[in-house]
């Protein structure tokens, strides 16, 4: 397998402390210059496909002769257009004068992290999917089950000349990926497209990136030549001629053993038509304020993007050249924004791809194991169970409002998500529990969980990924720390703490 992952040597230890005071304000005023003096991002119109897109996961990269079809296995990315993965198997199957074929594989996890919300949104994005698919002569699959267990079979069954497919970083689909390509024949080409990403990952760096402003440069320059317009799919001449099964969606959504006490989130509309309003919403609403108030949890700045980009709704590289394209009376929003949508984004799905425990303190760099360790057994002023965390039962009206906005709606703003996570830390007996917790909660109540950004963002507030080591302090050592005063000062508590007041929570 071609392009496998490397282990990133191990990190810098932290400078003390005591130097590093002199120096936090000069760095922070640094690092926002490189932020905000961003390179401009030029669209260029569409070109041909870009073969540094692609990993060539099997040993054959011919398609098979005799073949009746070419598959592109949905994994990561559920849209039509705007999707490299799918374009690049469109030209295979147009070469070959061959038939073309998507297929999704539904597989649900025994697990609280398994919900309604997360399934509803992703099964009525994937209809949207398969309407669009069938109006272009495409034959879309719903197959039931783990991809390495129905997969192989299937392609067998449909004699499909070659299967490309998405690409995720996260450890359960790079699994899948192994396994299928040990299971298929061995004259069947497995090629994977990184269709999530303006820069493929492997592309971007060959290691793990030690944080943004080491990963800043080398994305930015090569986006001249990523950064591109899309290739229309389009209705494809190929027919096939064993077309895909029908799928009662309905029955299919109500057939899953998933938590319904997780409902679906009212705000957000899945499917790609929806994404695509929200984006526009942002472009004409909420940008021109992005640049000043995007830490304001009460203010509308965000774009409210991350569940469509999540589940590949949306495409990333789509929503940054239309941002370039409408934005540019915003000029000091619309560098800050992509930041945040290009390089911050892709940092995660590095750290996750050349990091395989991307989820454990473990995975930390050294400096910070180091200093979580010293100060693990520092008495704690409050300790909360995970069933108090869920329920909002704690001290602090503040995160208990974060924390019900995000059981309520599926989602919290991304300055309360660095508090949030931090005062988990200070409230739990140990760093392990504190990560293990704030993950369970992100992934089984965000509608965006279960995500790279979800695991960074955990890891960046509980064990210093992406950060630098802070002044030395109880019970987080040297992580960066924040308090409900630092909060005062940033924006109006007491308002948002009224809006999400929990009632209360009853248990899940």
């Amino acid at each position: 397998m071609s392009g496998r992952k490397r282990k990133a040597p191990s990190a810098p230890a932290a400078k003390p402390a005591s130097k590093q005071q002199k120096t936090e304000k000069k760095k922070k005023e640094e690092e926002e210059k490189s932020v905000d003096s961003a390179p401009e991002i030029s669209e260029k119109p569409p070109t041909e496909f870009n073969k540094r897109r692609i990993r060539l996961i099997s040993d054959t990269e011919k398609i098979k002769q005799g073949s009746e079809a070419v598959l592109y296995w949905m994994l990561r990315d559920h849209r039509v257009q705007d999707n490299w993965a799918l374009i690049h198997a469109q030209q295979l199957a147009l070469e070959e004068e061959l038939p073309l074929h998507v297929c999704f594989c539904l597989v649900v996890p025994k697990s609280k992290t398994s919900t309604l919300r997360h399934y509803s949104f992703m099964l009525k994005g994937l209809q949207e999917v398969s309407k669009e698919c069938k109006q272009l002569n495409i034959q879309f699959h719903l197959l039931h089950g783990a991809p390495d267990e129905v997969l192989p079979g299937f392609v067998s069954e449909q004699r499909f000349g070659a299967v490309v497919t998405d690409f995720s970083p996260l450890r359960e689909p790079i699994r899948w990926l192994e396994m299928v390509n040990k299971a298929l024949p061995q004259d069947i080409p497995l090629i994977q497209v990184d269709a999530h990403n303006v820069v493929p990952c492997w592309v971007a760096s060959p290691k793990q990136e030690y944080a943004a402003r080491t990963i800043r440069g080398k994305i930015t320059k090569l986006l001249p030549e990523f950064l591109t317009g899309f290739p229309l799919v389009e209705k494809h001449s190929y027919t096939a001629a064993r077309t895909a099964k029908p799928v009662d969606w309905e029955e299919t959504l109500n057939s899953l053993n998933v938590d319904r006490t997780v409902a679906e989130s009212k705000w957000a509309e899945p499917g790609t038509k929806a994404g695509l309003l929200m984006l526009k919403s942002f472009i004409d609403v909420r940008l021109k304020t992005f640049g000043t108030l995007r830490n304001d949890p009460n203010s509308p700045s965000l774009s409210q993007l991350s569940p469509w980009i999540r589940f590949g709704h949306l495409s990333a590289q789509h929503v940054a050249l239309q941002v370039q394209r409408n934005g540019k009376k915003f000029g000091s929003s619309v560098a800050p924004f992509l930041e945040e949508l290009v390089v911050r984004r892709e940092l995660t799905d590095n750290f996750c791809f050349y990091n395989d425990k991307y989820d454990k303190v473990e995975g930390a760099y050294e400096w910070a194991q180091k200093t979580l360790r010293e100060h693990a057994k520092d008495k704690r002023p409050y300790i909360y169970t995970l069933q108090q965390l869920e329920n909002a039962e704690t001290h602090d009206k503040l995160w208990n409002a974060a924390q019900y906005q995000m059981v309520s709606e599926g989602k919290m703003h991304g300055f309360l998500r660095m508090y949030w996570a931090k005062k988990i830390l200070e409230w739990t007996s140990s760093p392990e529990e504190a990560l293990s917790f704030a993950l369970y909660l992100n992934d089984r109540y965000e509608l965006d969980g279960q995500d790279p950004n979800g695991f960074v963002g955990c890891m960046w507030s509980i064990c210093g990924i992406h950060d630098q080591g802070w002044a030395e302090r109880p019970i987080f050592g040297k992580i960066r720390y924040m308090n409900y005063k630092g909060c005062l000062r940033k924006f109006d508590v007491a308002s948002f703490e009224k809006k999400y007041s929990p009632k209360k929570l009853r248990r899940k």
